[in-house]
């Protein structure tokens, strides 16, 4: 019989290190935090330790969902890791996790260098997997530490992004519970969100930002050139999940997007016509933790008991790359 993929239980592990939007009144007085805290929705973020690399993020989340789930490691059968800051340019950080993790060394594992949209597409590579019937159980873990990009007076970056990992069980099941999957990619936006240091091509020939860098952080991000991506991307592919999957807006119950900025989510609440209580909003004690908002979106509303079985939503991510993806998502887990 065919096994589908079955999103199990999911841990988040947010860095000990907690920076308020005070601290940072208190570090640049002439920053406006109450218009930043109006437009983000940020009003803490959690940043790794100077020694503490997105694999050391991922390893906690996976301990805490191994110990809270009763899941024992020696079922794991294959790692996907999704970083866009991994502990080295080789080997795949994923290597690293097997060995940390006491997992099997017949297991798989590999990592893929995706952002805001990387869940999504973790949850469909786990789904490929599963469907190939050579896995049974796949553990998914996303992590980054993007403000080690961030140059300590970028009042741009520093005041959003936040560090921080999610770990995903992922289970075959007999029916299937994630459906839909539809995907986009469009390189032409590469230069709105761009890391311009650590790769290999020489700097005269690499991609340059399409406007002046305002501060001196390695990592640009063009702003409003995102919200117009994404505000166009977005209810497009809304529409392309919900043809795919056979249903109607009214049929979904939430729509879990990734969480960028609040500006983000009311610029899409209009264009959606959807309230916070259908497309929630998880930034203020975290940021944007880039390939982990939807995960960490996912634990706090199962955490409220909003989440039951039978609860069906859509998850949307979207971003650097410019990279997009969606899915539906029927919640057959319970503790």
């Amino acid at each position: 019989m065919v096994k589908y993929a079955a999103v199990g239980p999911v841990a988040v592990h947010l860095p000990d290190q907690v920076e308020t939007n005070d601290q940072l009144q208190a570090l640049f007085p002439d920053w406006d935090m109450d218009l930043i805290y109006q437009k983000t929705g940020i009003s803490s973020r959690h940043i790794a330790a100077p020694d503490e690399c997105a694999s050391d993020l991922g390893v906690k989340a996976a301990e805490k969902l191994f110990v809270e789930s009763g899941v024992p490691r020696e079922s794991i059968d294959f790692l996907l890791f999704c970083t866009q800051s991994p502990d080295y340019p080789l080997p795949t950080t994923a290597c690293l996790l097997q060995e940390r993790l006491g997992l099997r060394k017949s297991i798989g594992a590999l990592d893929f260098n995706l952002g805001c949209s990387g869940y999504v597409y973790g949850l469909a590579l786990a789904d490929g997997l599963i469907r190939t019937g050579s896995v049974r159980r796949v553990l998914l873990i996303t992590a980054e530490t993007y403000t080690k990009f961030i140059h300590p007076t970028d009042r741009s970056l520093r005041t959003i992004f936040g560090d921080g990992a999610a770990a995903t069980l992922i289970d075959a099941a007999e029916r299937p519970s994630l459906s839909a999957f539809c995907y986009g990619t469009d390189g032409s936006g590469a230069d709105t969100l761009l890391m311009t240091a650590g790769g290999n091509r020489a700097p005269h020939l690499a991609h340059r930002p399409r406007h002046r860098q305002r501060w001196e952080s390695n990592l640009y991000m063009d702003g409003p050139a995102l919200i117009t991506f994404s505000v166009e991307a977005v209810p497009q592919l809304i529409g392309e999940v919900l043809t795919a999957g056979g249903v109607t807006r009214d049929d979904v119950d939430y729509f879990l997007l990734h969480q960028a900025t609040y500006k983000m989510m009311t610029y899409l609440y209009d264009r959606l016509h959807l309230t916070p209580e259908r497309m929630p909003v998880v930034l203020e004690d975290c940021g944007n933790t880039v390939s982990s908002t939807i995960p960490i979106v996912i634990d706090r509303l199962r955490g409220s008991g909003q989440l039951r079985p039978g609860v069906r939503s859509m998850l949307i991510g979207f971003g650097v790359g410019w990279s997009w993806a969606g899915c539906l998502w029927e919640e057959t887990w319970q503790p």
